[in-house]
């Protein structure tokens, strides 16, 4: 269906259905509080999505300061159409309907919320991570499938809200509190046993005329992963002359490409993390008509880890064969070394959010709400490297001819290496040297800065017409970066001292016979003794969009043929104005100081770039549903909803990527002038609810999106302060390479007499258009007073362009696209609560591109026990993960592992009180 055939359709609908006197209820019934228990949870839930407008689901606390789960994505991936995704054994993002993180907008309290993040890996995102909110401090959460006119755009595939609690909410006195000790079964190196501490109070005085509520929680985890992977496959890089193709199926394979990846790796880290949160609360209602809110959000994340990795390394594939997809299964090469990696990871990430809230209700029929809000989320303060690199090796070629090859025809690769050519073993202290140092990372400052003005007025007259909503917002998003980098790639053939570096070997496999163990703390120190250190180049972007947006929607109330029908039709405008910049040095050429390493030679002075665009929508939505009966409930909903492309694409300035001796050359390029993913969609959905806290549904929907963004490549020079940059490499003069990073030799510098580099430069654009479809089911059930009761769901999504692992021109795919399941089983009488939460993820594409990473199928248990000991005070008891699942990502085909990461089970235990 295109886009004109959708429009067509819902017009049609909606015309149809207001010639009726058609009248829809706003969506006000979304903030339920008083709830105990886990029966009384999913009632409370179900009640919102039965008393909805539009498609929303919902979760509830069981009761004060008890969510669920220990994190709020483990609590979303419970919900019919919403997926995880995990790092560290932990769900940090969410995906709805297969739309992946980017895709979502999460407001905290209606407030659209920073995010910043300090790893490369990550970028510069919208992406909201869960796990910097603690679960004890959330009421509940609500996800809007549907478009509203009143709700802030940028949800493509959902709307995620998180509700806090308000003083005025709860009773006049409120205090809870929880301790537990986390258990992680994987930690080696830390604390097997980690705290979580919570606790709020909350206070109305006055008969409710002011109120105050303050929230803390303090959380530390331990924890380990170990890895087997690579680092990509790819066509071109690390190149092999002339591989055996002759088992390659030309039927599936024509023109007989050949993968191949640069590393094999063994590796395990340890992470410790610390989070504090909290939350300042102050209510104040002079009079039956006016109450103002205060509140000021804080949170503190802390996280440091080091890894340790075992490493072959394939500069260039000398031999090896091609099974039947052209995966090069058993390279090798003759000569090389053995590489041995130390990383440390310190970063930290400060969230602060001040708000303030009016609601007036002016009179009987017309009621006013004013919401400011200023939050900034700033990562590693101060902009020191959040990573730190180091790496040993073997002197490479000749002087230590270590033999290096890997099996990749299984799910698992296996490593090999012979170094019966070197005296003394591949091992032997006189057989490891330096190799190079790199720091790295984002200093992101991401500030919101809101203003929301809604208003209400009630038809207090009969008619269809119940209610006219209307508003207007003012959103500033701003952020600015530092890109951290400093390197030095020639630190081998004696030019840095180790004699004084700590380090040792452990027992490793598959082929690795042992893993180093040392610190790159320590080796960095050892650079910076021995004048080996090169200043860090700060390379600076930043944008800021302003949005202004009205909305005006009605509401009607009705009935035909004795079925009552609530209807809802609104229409919000967006006007976006988005200017951003780039600040750097421009590389003036390069510097060839290893067989494979061209170092980047900058120039003196920074260069500002700045570009501008610009952009408005119109975004309609019509909400309709009919009792047919007291108890079955269908639904139609439209909308045209959008979601901003993230951060990191819409800078100016060109990233020289990948750059080495001869080839290949990659380079990145932002693009401003981004216009919005845009989505129209169409919700049907038939609910059926039966008995008291039980339901069942089937849900289907379609999107169809337009302007998806995709990477568009180019062949082209790059032109520097002096001219196209040059390749130093090909021709050599003198004794290149040689030198360094810091103290270039002349003749290992680009001269403009040598061969112009052609990169291979991406650059994201609005290409293409896609359609997404779906069902959902869902069935909720409790067994009458037995105690006993089930949720089960599945979803399924599928999409008219996925990705073909058998094509080379695989410009565009959906990602985050998956089948997902849930099934809940709980007991819950007197004083007792267990449950039992199974989920299941169908495999999906975690990025696209030339080449791809797929996440596997993926499965995890959860349990949760506790007991009341008395009215205040219970013990509980949750298992994480308890079946030790395993995540496996790979790239075309199931033999391009790419990770494979074990983190073992996690146990929580503890006390919760409440008075």
């Amino acid at each position: 269906m295109n886009n004109k055939k959708l429009s067509t359709v819902s017009i049609a609908v909606a015309c149809a259905l207001l010639s009726h006197n058609v009248m829809a209820q706003e969506d006000n019934s979304v903030e339920v509080i008083e709830v105990k228990g886990i029966r009384g949870s999913l009632a409370s839930a179900m009640d919102i999505k039965r008393e909805s407008s539009g498609v929303v689901e919902a979760i509830s606390a069981e009761d004060i300061g008890k969510f669920p789960d220990t994190n709020l994505a483990e609590s979303l991936q419970r919900i019919t159409g919403v997926s995880i995704d995990r790092t560290n054994n932990e769900g940090n993002q969410v995906t709805v309907r297969g739309f992946g993180p980017s895709f979502n907008l999460v407001t905290l309290n209606n407030r659209q919320m920073p995010n910043s993040s300090s790893l490369l890996s990550n970028g510069i995102s919208r992406s909201f991570n869960f796990r910097e909110i603690a679960a004890e401090s959330v009421s509940g959460v609500e996800v809007h499938k549907t478009g509203k006119a009143h709700v802030s755009s940028g949800g493509l595939g959902a709307t995620i809200n998180i509700n806090t609690a308000r003083p005025f909410e709860l009773d006049d006195f409120v205090a809870a509190w929880s301790a537990k000790a986390v258990m992680d079964t994987s930690v080696t190196i830390g604390d097997e046993v980690t705290p979580e501490l919570a606790g709020m109070v909350s206070k109305s005085f006055a008969n409710k005329t002011f109120g105050v509520l303050a929230s803390f929680s303090y959380a530390e985890r331990d924890s380990h992963v170990d890895r087997i992977g690579t680092q990509g496959w790819g066509r071109g890089y690390p190149g092999q002359a002339n591989p055996d193709t002759s088992a390659i199926d030309t039927s599936k394979n024509p023109t007989l490409a050949t993968w191949r990846t640069p590393t094999v790796d063994l590796e395990e880290t340890n992470y410790n993390r610390d989070r504090i949160n909290g939350q300042l609360v102050l209510q104040f209602a002079p009079s039956d008509t006016l109450t103002a809110t205060l509140d000021y959000v804080v949170s503190r994340l802390d996280e440091q880890g080091n890894m340790n990795r075992m490493s072959f390394w394939f500069d260039n594939v000398e031999s090896g064969a091609a099974d039947e997809n052209g995966t090069i299964i058993n390279p090798s090469r003759m000569n090389d070394e053995l590489n041995f990696w130390a990383w440390e990871y310190n970063f930290e990430t400060e969230n602060d959010s001040y708000g303030a809230n009016f609601d007036w209700q002016a009179t009987d029929a017309l009621s006013f709400e004013l919401d400011l809000h200023d939050s900034t989320s700033h990562s590693n303060p101060g902009g020191l490297p959040a990573e730190r690199i180091a790496n040993l090796k073997n002197p490479f070629g000749d002087l230590a001819p270590v033999h290096i090859s890997a099996d990749f025809s299984g799910d698992t690769p296996i490593a090999y290496y012979d170094d019966t050519g070197v005296p003394g073993g591949a091992y032997a202290p006189e057989n490891i040297e330096a190799d190079l140092y790199q720091e790295r990372g984002y200093e992101i400052k991401n500030n919101i800065q809101q203003i929301q003005l809604s208003g209400k007025w009630l038809n207090m007259e009969a008619g269809a017409l119940d209610a006219i909503n209307f508003g207007f917002a003012h959103t500033k998003y701003e952020v600015d970066s530092n890109n951290i980098y400093s390197d030095n790639f020639a630190l081998g053939n004696g030019a840095m001292d180790i004699s004084e570096l700590d380090y040792d070997f452990r027992p490793g496999g598959i082929g690795f016979e042992y893993i180093p163990v040392f610190s790159a703390d320590e080796f960095l120190e050892l650079v910076k003794t021995q004048s080996l250190y090169s200043e860090p180049d700060v390379k600076k972007d930043g944008i800021t969009e302003e949005t202004t947006a009205a909305y005006l929607s009605f509401d009607f109330v009705t009935d035909f043929n004795n079925m009552p029908i609530n209807a809802s039709f609104g229409v919000r405008y967006e006007e976006t104005d988005v200017e951003s910049y780039s600040v750097q040095r421009p590389v003036t050429g390069f510097n060839w100081i290893t067989p494979i390493q061209l170092s980047k030679v900058l120039a003196d002075e920074e260069v500002t770039e700045t570009l501008e665009g610009a952009y408005e929508h119109f975004l309609p939505n019509l909400d309709i549903s009919m009792n047919i009966t007291d108890d079955l409930i269908t639904r139609f909903s439209y909308s045209k909803t959008i979601a901003r492309s993230s951060i990191g694409a819409m800078f100016p300035a060109t990233s020289l990527d990948l750059h080495r001796a001869g080839g290949p050359f990659r380079a990145s390029r932002g693009n401003p002038n981004l216009l919005p993913f845009e989505s129209e969609n169409i919700d049907l959905s038939l609910e059926y609810y039966y008995q008291e806290g039980s339901y069942v549904s089937l849900g289907h929907f379609r999107k169809q999106v337009d302007n998806f963004i995709a990477t568009g490549q180019i062949e082209s020079e790059l032109e520097g302060p002096n001219g196209p940059l040059t390749d130093p490499s090909i021709n050599p003069r003198g004794d290149c390479p040689t030198g360094t990073a810091s103290e270039p030799i002349a003749d290992c510098v680009s001269q403009p007499g040598d061969p112009i580099i052609l990169w291979e430069i991406s650059t994201p654009q609005n290409l293409d258009a896609t359609r997404v479809y779906g069902w959902e089911f869902n069935v909720q059930h409790l067994f009458g007073e037995t105690g006993f009761g089930t949720i089960v769901n599945y979803t399924m999504v599928n999409s008219a362009d996925e990705y073909d692992v058998y094509s080379l021109e695989n410009d565009f795919a959906l990602t985050g696209l998956s089948d997902s399941a849930n099934w809940v089983v709980f007991y819950e009488q007197d004083n007792y609560q267990v449950r039992a939460a199974y989920n299941w993820r169908d495999e999906f594409l975690l990025s696209g591109g030339l080449e791809p990473t797929f996440t596997e199928a993926y499965s995890q248990l959860d349990i949760s026990a506790s007991y009341d000991i008395n009215e205040y005070v219970s013990v509980f008891l949750d298992g994480i993960n308890i079946t030790d699942e395993s995540t496996r990502r790979h790239g075309r085909f199931s033999n391009q592992l790419i990770d494979y990461e074990t983190y073992g089970p996690r146990y929580n235990v503890g006390f919760r009180g409440k008075f």
